[in-house]
């Protein structure tokens, strides 16, 4: 078990700015380079990008890291099983709000339905909780059913990288340091398949490149 994806708080720049729906938002790095979060984005409806993840969602649908849960609620407003989970409680409350499920819960946590998830979704850069995201891949092995179905978003560039990095909004306040994690689309195919995952497709759309990876079958056996 590792920690979870972000340290979170009532007060953290994160939790704040799920409240309000609104960025500014930065992972900012050791060496002082700022990677922007898409706020906005993600307290939206899903977009162009996001209907072709849930297009190919297949079985009970578990969102790691579901932010403000905009693709559980329509997975719900669709009468699809779903679940997100997030370490944020103001994630978890967005979520619910909106009309999906949602629970408190790091992904290295006991989850319910573990090995029955036909689908998990893996977007928004979250290939980076836990900074590893081999052992990521691994523990979502443990989570879908055999032969299901891990949808995930790599790093808009071509890039394999693992750091510490802190929340930081525009006005300079700042959480505590947590691992992440960058993969592109080769980095990304490559580490899921070094851990047994089959590429089953990958696509992008505006400028958002995804992976379609499939568990092994019955008895199928992986790193």
């Amino acid at each position: 078990m590792t920690a979870p994806a972000w340290p979170a708080t009532a007060a953290d720049p994160y939790s704040l700015a799920l409240r309000s729906g609104r960025g500014p938002l930065f992972l900012r790095r050791a060496d002082g380079r700022r990677l922007p979060l898409d706020i906005e984005r993600w307290c939206a409806v899903p977009d162009a990008a996001d209907r072709t993840v849930l297009g190919r969602c297949t079985g009970s649908v578990l969102d790691i890291g579901c932010g403000p849960g905009r693709m559980v609620a329509a997975l719900a407003r669709g009468a699809r099983p779903a679940l997100g989970i997030d370490t944020a409680p103001a994630a978890v409350e967005r979520t619910r709000s909106t009309g999906g499920k949602a629970l408190l819960r790091s992904v290295f946590q006991r989850l319910p339905q573990e090995g029955w998830w036909g689908s998990v979704l893996l977007i928004d850069g979250n290939i980076g909780i836990g900074g590893n995201p081999a052992a990521l891949l691994r523990r979502i092995r443990q989570l879908v059913t055999p032969g299901g179905l891990l949808l995930a978003e790599a790093a808009p560039v071509e890039v394999a990288e693992r750091f510490e990095v802190r929340l930081e909004d525009d006005r300079g306040a700042t959480g505590p340091a947590f691992p992440w994690a960058r993969l592109g689309q080769r980095a990304l195919r490559a580490t899921a398949e070094y851990v047994g995952w089959t590429t089953a497709g990958q696509w992008t759309v505006a400028d958002r490149h995804f992976l379609a990876l499939r568990a092994p079958g019955p008895g199928g056996e992986g790193r």
